[in-house]
């Protein structure tokens, strides 16, 4: 994320479940990682395109999930290998909704 730009304060702790129920976070939706972008929740491996379509764009959606840990989505990236992924906009209610494909 530091490569794109982003300025990134990291905060290991044991627990994120308290952050993921906060959010709404559905768990259908939830990975390895957990961040607040501008007050948006992004969760996994969620490429820095669509994070800075986001916030240029401010949909009003509570966050951007990649569920799992899909080769070839950002820090997955081994060699060529890779697969389809979604990166899905969720929201308050439990819509979920695909933001964008890979």
């Amino acid at each position: 994320m530091e490569e794109s730009g982003f300025q990134v304060k990291v905060k290991n702790v044991d627990d994120l479940s308290w952050v993921k129920t906060k959010f709404h976070l559905p768990s259908k939706l939830q990975s390895c990682h957990t961040a607040i972008v501008d007050g948006y929740v992004v969760e996994g491996h969620v490429p820095a395109q669509e994070i800075e379509r986001l916030l240029a764009e401010r949909p009003s959606i509570t966050g951007l999930a990649v569920p799992g840990m899909p080769l070839g989505s950002p820090g997955m990236d081994y060699g060529s290998a890779s697969q389809p992924y979604d990166v899905l906009a969720f929201d308050q209610n439990g819509n979920v909704e695909v933001f964008a494909s890979y």
